[in-house]
This record gives C-alpha cells, sequence and structure tokens, in this order.
C-alpha cells in the first residue's frame, strides 16, 4: 500500500499532546507539592479519569512505535537507564517526590519485553493478540492494594485482586505477603507507605503497551486511513517526536521557573 512504512504523523500529534498534558499535570503536582497553592481539579475523580486516558494513549502509541524500531532491546534498555538516573537525582534533590517507577522504567522494561519475545508475539494473530491484550488488561487493573493509617499504622483497605469484581468467580484476591515484600512494587504490588513522584507499573499498563505493538502491524503495513500518516499541527507532532527529552526536562525548567516566581 502507498503508506506502508509511513510515518504516522497523526499518532506523533496525539503523542505530541499527550506529553503536553503531562507537562501540565505535573506542573499542577508541584505548586500543590511544594507551593502549597491549591489547584482545585488535581485530585479530582474526573480529572484522574482524563489522566488515565492520556497516559493510556501515550503508552498504547509506545507500544505502536515498536513497530518501526530496529533494536527495541537497546532502545529499552536506554530508556530505562535514563530512568535509573532519574531515580537517583530525585532521591537526592526531592527525596518527599523520588520517582521509583516512573514513565520511563515502564517503558523502558516494556520496550525490552517486546524485543524479547518478538519471535514469540508475531507467532499471535493480530486480533487474538489485540484481544488477549485488553483481557489482562482489565483482569489486571485492580492488581494494587489500597492501604490506609488507623491509629498510626497502615492498614489494607483493599485487596488486590486479579480478574474482575463483578464477577466474584472470575476474582481473586493475591496473598498479603507479595506486598509486605515491598520490592514488587514495578509489577504493581506496593506495600504500606509506598509512593513514587511518577508511578507506571508493569501491570496492567504492559499489556495495553503490546496491545499497541499489535495495532501497529496494521498501522505499519498502511492499512489505516491515510489521515493517520498526514501531520496537520507540526508543533504538535514534532514535540510527539522528543517525548522523553521533554519529559526529562520540563520538571527542572518549571522548578526553575517556579523558584524565581516565588523565591524559595
Amino acid at each position: 500500500m502507498d503508506n506502508a512504512n509511513k510515518r504516522a504523523g497523526f499518532l506523533d500529534e496525539v503523542r505530541g499532546f499527550a506529553i503536553i498534558c503531562m507537562v501540565v499535570y505535573h506542573i499542577a503536582f508541584t505548586l500543590e507539592e511544594f507551593y502549597d497553592i491549591n489547584v482545585p481539579f488535581l485530585f479530582d475523580e474526573w480529572f484522574y479519569l482524563i489522566w488515565a486516558v492520556f497516559a493510556g494513549s501515550f503508552i498504547f502509541i509506545s507500544g505502536i512505535v515498536c513497530r518501526y524500531s530496529r533494536n527495541n532491546i537497546k532502545r529499552g534498555a536506554q530508556c530505562f537507564l535514563i530512568g535509573m538516573m532519574l531515580t537517583f537525582i530525585t532521591a537526592v534533590a526531592a527525596p518527599s517526590v523520588a520517582i521509583m517507577f516512573g514513565i520511563l522504567h515502564f517503558l523502558g522494561i516494556s520496550m525490552m519485553i517486546y524485543g524479547l519475545g518478538a519471535a514469540l508475539w508475531d507467532k499471535i494473530p493480530p486480533p487474538a493478540g489485540i484481544a488477549a491484550c485488553v483481557f489482562m488488561f482489565a483482569a489486571t487493573w485492580n492488581i494494587d492494594a489500597v492501604w490506609t493509617r488507623y491509629n498510626g499504622e497502615y492498614v489494607m483497605a483493599q485487596e488486590g485482586v486479579i480478574g474482575f469484581k463483578l464477577i466474584p468467580f472470575l476474582s481473586f484476591s493475591l496473598p498479603r505477603a507479595l506486598y509486605e515484600a515491598k520490592l514488587l512494587f514495578p509489577l504493581g504490588l506496593t506495600g504500606a507507605g509506598f509512593f513514587s513522584g511518577d508511578y507506571f507499573p508493569l501491570f496492567p499498563w504492559v499489556f495495553l503497551f503490546l496491545a499497541g505493538a499489535y495495532v501497529g502491524i496494521y498501522i505499519k503495513r498502511g492499512s489505516f486511513p491515510s489521515f493517520f500518516y498526514t501531520t496537520r499541527v507540526p508543533f504538535l507532532a514534532i514535540t510527539g517526536r522528543y517525548t522523553i527529552w521533554i519529559y526529562l526536562l520540563h520538571q527542572p525548567i518549571a522548578m526553575g521557573i517556579l523558584y524565581f516566581i516565588y523565591g524559595y
């Protein structure tokens, strides 16, 4: 097809818009956390839903982009290393909001998972792969437990489950010991008091990433409508091509500007 192997400009634009939204969110969080400035929408339930949609779109498109990469294992290792550098920097500079397993850690591991298992993933027909990923994404959505403080101690207020809460025989509670180990947070199993300034665990998000990789087969073939391969908003498209650098640089720049404005 004429669009085969062409860069999907529309996806660059969506990814660019998503990273801009992420920047706005991080600035709002910084105002709340460091400057005690109330941002009304930040912790509203509706805003969390919007955040999940844009974060999910970013991850889904990142999975699609894997189909265009020559070496996902190398890209993933580089991305994860940058994420670990960010963990070290935030742990030293702002330990209260240190990033333990953020979007760069997640994307790095996901790229490597895809790259290492590429031969296996490609044996699965795309429709079956997409269906399986969507099912597993939904089934692991509630894998994390909810903790609360009671009489000065953390108490598990809600168990983490695999399956579907509305269907009892398809819902299985996970052992408390998995959460108390405190080392399984990259999988989405967080212990009492865990916090990460940016947090994207492998479960459920890796399944959305892999679903994108399956959809990417069709996009790379040129099977999508022509508008997918056309750039209409160059600014967003360029932004979408440099998301990692924007993610890395926006926070120190924003902190510097806020420090200049507020003087502390």
